[in-house]
Protein backbone atom coordinates (compact mmCIF):
# COMPACT_ATOMS: atom_id res chain seq x y z
CA UNK A 1 0.00 0.00 0.00
CA UNK A 2 2.82 2.50 1.39
CA UNK A 3 4.52 1.71 -2.23
CA UNK A 4 1.59 2.53 -4.51
CA UNK A 5 1.34 5.87 -2.81
CA UNK A 6 5.36 6.75 -3.00
CA UNK A 7 4.65 6.30 -6.77
CA UNK A 8 1.65 8.20 -7.04
CA UNK A 9 3.79 10.75 -5.68
CA UNK A 10 6.52 10.14 -7.95
CA UNK A 11 4.31 10.66 -11.10
CA UNK A 12 2.58 14.32 -9.41
CA UNK A 13 5.94 15.03 -8.69
CA UNK A 14 6.97 14.46 -12.55
CA UNK A 15 3.97 16.08 -13.66
CA UNK A 16 4.75 19.44 -11.74
CA UNK A 17 8.27 19.24 -12.67
CA UNK A 18 7.00 19.40 -16.66
CA UNK A 19 4.04 21.78 -15.49
CA UNK A 20 6.72 24.37 -14.10
CA UNK A 21 8.35 24.85 -17.66
CA UNK A 22 4.69 25.67 -19.22
CA UNK A 23 4.64 29.75 -19.68
CA UNK A 24 0.73 30.96 -19.58
CA UNK A 25 -0.28 34.13 -21.24
CA UNK A 26 -3.52 35.66 -20.88
CA UNK A 27 -4.78 36.95 -24.55
CA UNK A 28 -8.38 37.88 -24.16
CA UNK A 29 -11.16 37.82 -21.54
CA UNK A 30 -14.23 39.29 -22.00
CA UNK A 31 -17.76 39.98 -20.27
CA UNK A 32 -20.75 38.20 -21.87
CA UNK A 33 -24.36 38.65 -20.02
CA UNK A 34 -27.30 36.12 -19.94
CA UNK A 35 -30.79 37.97 -19.80
CA UNK A 36 -32.76 35.77 -16.90
CA UNK A 37 -36.04 36.82 -15.42
CA UNK A 38 -34.92 38.71 -12.40
CA UNK A 39 -32.36 40.76 -15.08
CA UNK A 40 -28.93 39.77 -16.38
CA UNK A 41 -26.64 37.33 -15.19
CA UNK A 42 -23.05 38.47 -15.44
CA UNK A 43 -19.91 35.77 -16.45
CA UNK A 44 -16.37 35.82 -17.52
CA UNK A 45 -14.63 34.33 -20.78
CA UNK A 46 -11.14 33.93 -20.90
CA UNK A 47 -8.76 32.95 -23.94
CA UNK A 48 -5.43 31.66 -22.58
CA UNK A 49 -2.23 30.38 -24.42
CA UNK A 50 0.36 28.48 -22.61
CA UNK A 51 3.63 26.57 -24.38
CA UNK A 52 7.25 25.04 -23.03
CA UNK A 53 9.06 27.84 -25.31
CA UNK A 54 10.52 24.31 -26.91
CA UNK A 55 7.97 23.39 -29.64
CA UNK A 56 5.28 23.05 -28.14
CA UNK A 57 1.88 25.33 -27.41
CA UNK A 58 -1.91 25.33 -26.88
CA UNK A 59 -4.74 27.34 -26.40
CA UNK A 60 -8.33 27.36 -24.22
CA UNK A 61 -11.40 28.87 -23.50
CA UNK A 62 -12.48 29.01 -20.47
CA UNK A 63 -16.40 30.61 -18.82
CA UNK A 64 -17.29 31.31 -15.20
CA UNK A 65 -18.81 33.47 -12.50
CA UNK A 66 -15.34 34.72 -11.55
CA UNK A 67 -12.27 35.79 -13.48
CA UNK A 68 -9.85 33.29 -11.73
CA UNK A 69 -11.98 30.64 -12.31
CA UNK A 70 -12.67 31.27 -16.10
CA UNK A 71 -8.53 31.41 -16.17
CA UNK A 72 -8.17 27.71 -14.63
CA UNK A 73 -10.64 26.48 -16.33
CA UNK A 74 -9.26 27.96 -20.18
CA UNK A 75 -5.45 26.99 -18.52
CA UNK A 76 -6.96 23.57 -17.92
CA UNK A 77 -7.98 22.93 -21.62
CA UNK A 78 -5.11 24.75 -22.93
CA UNK A 79 -2.55 21.81 -21.16
CA UNK A 80 -4.92 19.54 -22.56
CA UNK A 81 -5.00 20.37 -26.04
CA UNK A 82 -0.84 21.68 -26.77
CA UNK A 83 0.29 20.82 -30.59
CA UNK A 84 4.33 20.07 -31.45
CA UNK A 85 5.95 22.54 -34.19
CA UNK A 86 9.36 21.69 -35.47
CA UNK A 87 11.60 24.68 -35.46
CA UNK A 88 14.20 25.30 -37.32
CA UNK A 89 18.07 25.39 -35.20
CA UNK A 90 15.03 25.87 -32.06
CA UNK A 91 14.60 29.84 -32.79
CA UNK A 92 12.23 30.36 -36.31
CA UNK A 93 9.79 27.95 -38.65
CA UNK A 94 10.82 25.90 -41.39
CA UNK A 95 8.88 27.48 -43.90
CA UNK A 96 6.45 29.96 -44.59
CA UNK A 97 3.03 29.26 -43.78
CA UNK A 98 -0.89 30.52 -44.76
CA UNK A 99 -3.64 29.59 -41.78
CA UNK A 100 -7.14 30.69 -41.68
CA UNK A 101 -10.09 30.05 -39.64
CA UNK A 102 -13.54 31.84 -40.39
CA UNK A 103 -12.62 35.60 -41.12
CA UNK A 104 -9.42 35.00 -39.35
CA UNK A 105 -6.39 35.02 -42.18
CA UNK A 106 -3.13 34.72 -41.17
CA UNK A 107 0.58 34.45 -42.73
CA UNK A 108 3.54 33.65 -40.42
CA UNK A 109 7.10 33.74 -42.37
CA UNK A 110 10.81 32.14 -41.31
CA UNK A 111 13.05 34.83 -40.55
CA UNK A 112 17.23 35.27 -40.00
CA UNK A 113 18.65 35.41 -36.80
CA UNK A 114 17.92 39.01 -35.31
CA UNK A 115 14.79 39.75 -36.57
CA UNK A 116 12.90 38.95 -33.23
CA UNK A 117 8.86 38.32 -33.04
CA UNK A 118 7.48 40.88 -35.61
CA UNK A 119 3.78 39.94 -34.74
CA UNK A 120 0.55 41.95 -33.17
CA UNK A 121 -1.63 40.96 -30.74
CA UNK A 122 -3.05 37.36 -30.13
CA UNK A 123 -0.65 35.86 -32.82
CA UNK A 124 2.76 37.02 -30.69
CA UNK A 125 1.54 35.28 -28.04
CA UNK A 126 1.65 32.02 -29.57
CA UNK A 127 4.70 32.70 -31.08
CA UNK A 128 6.02 33.92 -28.40
CA UNK A 129 4.97 31.05 -25.98
CA UNK A 130 5.66 28.43 -28.87
CA UNK A 131 9.36 29.28 -28.58
CA UNK A 132 10.06 30.92 -31.78
CA UNK A 133 12.85 34.11 -31.80
CA UNK A 134 12.65 35.29 -35.04
CA UNK A 135 9.40 35.26 -37.15
CA UNK A 136 7.51 37.48 -39.43
CA UNK A 137 3.57 37.16 -38.43
CA UNK A 138 0.38 39.43 -40.25
CA UNK A 139 -2.97 39.15 -40.10
CA UNK A 140 -5.38 39.85 -42.68
CA UNK A 141 -8.62 39.45 -42.08
CA UNK A 142 -10.37 39.59 -39.02
CA UNK A 143 -9.15 41.22 -35.31
CA UNK A 144 -11.20 38.54 -33.35
CA UNK A 145 -8.95 37.30 -30.63
CA UNK A 146 -10.61 33.66 -31.27
CA UNK A 147 -9.91 33.46 -34.92
CA UNK A 148 -6.75 35.09 -34.96
CA UNK A 149 -5.33 32.61 -32.76
CA UNK A 150 -7.09 29.43 -34.74
CA UNK A 151 -5.66 30.56 -37.88
CA UNK A 152 -2.23 30.98 -36.24
CA UNK A 153 -2.90 27.35 -34.88
CA UNK A 154 -3.66 25.78 -38.23
CA UNK A 155 -0.36 27.76 -40.11
CA UNK A 156 1.13 26.21 -37.27
CA UNK A 157 -0.04 22.45 -37.60
CA UNK A 158 0.78 22.69 -41.58
CA UNK A 159 4.46 23.24 -40.76
CA UNK A 160 6.72 20.09 -41.40
CA UNK A 161 10.40 19.58 -40.61
CA UNK A 162 12.92 17.93 -43.39
CA UNK A 163 12.89 14.77 -41.43
CA UNK A 164 9.03 14.63 -41.71
CA UNK A 165 8.96 15.44 -45.63
CA UNK A 166 12.20 12.86 -45.93
CA UNK A 167 10.29 9.89 -43.80
CA UNK A 168 6.54 10.69 -46.21
CA UNK A 169 8.46 10.20 -49.50
CA UNK A 170 11.27 8.04 -48.55
CA UNK A 171 14.10 9.39 -48.83
CA UNK A 172 17.07 10.29 -46.94
CA UNK A 173 17.09 14.25 -45.44
CA UNK A 174 20.52 15.06 -47.50
CA UNK A 175 18.41 14.37 -50.13
CA UNK A 176 15.26 16.54 -49.46
CA UNK A 177 17.54 19.29 -48.48
CA UNK A 178 20.28 19.12 -51.21
CA UNK A 179 17.59 19.35 -54.33
CA UNK A 180 16.47 22.52 -52.47
CA UNK A 181 19.89 24.19 -52.05
CA UNK A 182 21.03 22.83 -55.76
CA UNK A 183 17.70 24.69 -57.21
CA UNK A 184 19.08 28.01 -54.92
CA UNK A 185 22.41 27.49 -56.61
CA UNK A 186 21.46 26.91 -60.27
CA UNK A 187 18.80 30.08 -60.01
CA UNK A 188 21.68 32.38 -59.18
CA UNK A 189 23.64 30.75 -61.55
CA UNK A 190 21.03 31.85 -64.09
CA UNK A 191 20.49 35.74 -62.66
CA UNK A 192 24.42 35.96 -63.00
CA UNK A 193 24.28 34.99 -66.97
CA UNK A 194 21.65 37.32 -67.43
CA UNK A 195 23.02 40.55 -65.48
CA UNK A 196 26.34 39.24 -67.27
Amino acid sequence: MARRDDNRGGRNNREDERDSDIVEKLVHINRVAATVKGGRRFSFAALMIVGDQKGRVGFGHGKAREVPEAIRKATEEAKKTMIRVPLRESRTLHHDGNGRWGAGKVMVRSAPPGTGVIAGGPMRAVLETLGVQDVVGKSVGSSNPYNMVRATFEALKAQSSPRQVASKRGKKVSDVIGRRADGASTRSADTADVEG
